[in-house]
């Protein structure tokens, strides 16, 4: 395994990029926040150890349905070791196995194991004991994970989670709960094999813990995409970063929303953090750029004012136990004009990604359609999600489309839908609806 040089301090910037001007009386004002981390992570990264030490637990689903076929019981044993084998020198680390309990496979000491040489090797040894039989109770998988996590002091930690069926061992609440009490302790990315489980608690999990959600239909792929995962945590360089919103007096959020590389909508989740501040969780982060939609209502005002509509920025934690530190800035402005086209002038930014948010919503919409037997509303929404993804550019979403309705035209959002569509593409949609492509500047 590649040892990593010291570490240097990822830089944050943040860009605004917005239409600031107004009509008179004008009041709703959205910009979007592009967010970009250099100069740590994969760059630079954490060598593990000490106060910056990363730790991830890896979660595989050993319930019996994983034996049918028995090719994803082995797919997940050669995956959980491909990952393992991807872990960085120093990084803390553990195995458990899920059924309607979870159990510590590796180390199995009630703690994490250090990733060197000799500690991969007894990791992998320990997935031959790996069997399927019993059934599935994520929640108690997702709280073990978070002791164990929480036996190191840790900068980064992230769970990586599979699973084949769905969560039949727990009530819905119960997930939830384990959810709630997750939140904010650790990062977690879920990966569903097969086709036998549910799109939205596996996308819940994910959207809960800020982590990302796939499909691996073919259990054959799952180790080149848990590799690729542990790649990516592995990339992480600062942890519990928040985007700080201050607004001034009189002035109402909307929303604040993830519209790049996906769709997250954090409104509901933020934290207050003084007088007219509040903060909205984003996660982890390497070397890496996202962008956000933020918009606000400001009060009334007449030509010629302008005012400053928010102030965003980047807060991470302080190592030393302080205040949260400032990361980068950037301010979201209102003027107002009696200027008709700079007043009604749509950035092209916020245009791109209102679109997007859109697209995500209405492809959900048309599944659940379809679910249903509405054929004239599943048609109606997969069409204009036809329409919207030709129009962003958005080629990857329109093929998957394009496994579930016939395009006609793509321009208009003309479209019938198929006769027959496998369950895996109609997965993979849903999975994937909320995936963006990136506004061309």
């Amino acid at each position: 395994m590649a040892n990593f040089s010291k570490p240097t301090a990822p830089r944050f910037s943040v860009d605004v990029y917005q239409n600031e001007f107004l009509p008179e009386g004008g009041r709703d004002v959205s910009a979007i926040v592009t967010v970009t981390s250099t100069g740590g992570g994969t760059t630079g990264g954490f060598a593990g150890g000490g106060p910056a030490a990363a730790g991830v637990v890896l979660m595989v689903d050993c319930s019996g349905s994983m034996d049918y076929p028995a090719t994803k019981m082995r797919g997940a044993r050669e995956a959980t070791a491909a990952a393992v084998d991807t872990l960085r020198d120093g990084t803390r680390f553990a195995v458990v196995a899920g059924t309607h309990v979870a159990k510590e496979v590796y180390p199995g000491n009630g703690g994490l194991a250090v990733a060197d040489a000799r500690t991969r090797a007894e990791a992998k040894e320990s997935l031959r004991r790996l069997s399927a039989g019993g059934g599935t109770a994520i929640g108690t998988w997702l709280r073990l994970a978070d002791r164990l996590l929480s036996s190191a002091e840790l900068t980064i930690r992230h769970g990586i989670l599979l699973t084949d069926g769905r969560n039949e061992h727990e009530t819905p609440e119960e997930l939830r709960a384990a959810l709630d009490a997750c939140a904010g302790r650790f990062t977690c990315d879920a990966r569903g094999v097969g086709t036998d489980w549910e799109v939205k608690e596996v996308t819940g999990i994910a959207s809960a813990l800020l982590g990302t959600a796939d499909i691996v239909a073919d259990p054959a792929g799952l180790a080149a995409d848990f590799t690729a995962m542990m790649e990516h945590a592995m990339g992480k360089g600062v942890a519990d970063v928040a985007l700080r919103l201050w607004t001034p007096v009189g002035v109402e959020i909307m929303f604040v929303k993830q519209v790049a590389p996906a769709v997250e909508d954090l409104t509901g989740r933020r934290t207050e953090a003084g007088p007219r501040a509040g903060d909205y969780p984003t996660g982890s982060w390497g070397d890496e750029s996202r962008d956000y939609h933020v918009s606000v209502r400001v009060p009334q005002a007449a030509v010629g004012q302008e005012m400053l509509a928010a102030r965003v920025s980047l807060i991470a934690p302080d190592p030393a136990g302080g205040d949260p530190r400032p990361l980068s800035q950037g301010l979201v402005r209102a003027v107002w004009t009696d200027d008709l086209a700079m007043s009604t002038s749509i950035n092209p930014q916020v245009a791109h990604y209102t679109g997007q948010a859109e697209l995500a919503d209405v492809i959900q919409q048309g599944l659940d359609a379809r679910k249903s037997g509405d054929r004239d509303g599943a048609t109606a929404k997969l069409g204009r999600a036809v329409q919207l993804a030709a129009a962003s550019g958005n080629a990857d979403t329109a093929k998957l489309l394009s496994k579930v309705v016939d395009v006609v035209d793509a321009a208009t959002g003309t479209v019938r839908l198929k006769a027959k569509v496998a369950e895996a593409d109609e997965m993979t949609l849903e999975t994937r609806s909320t995936k963006t492509v990136r506004v061309k500047r």
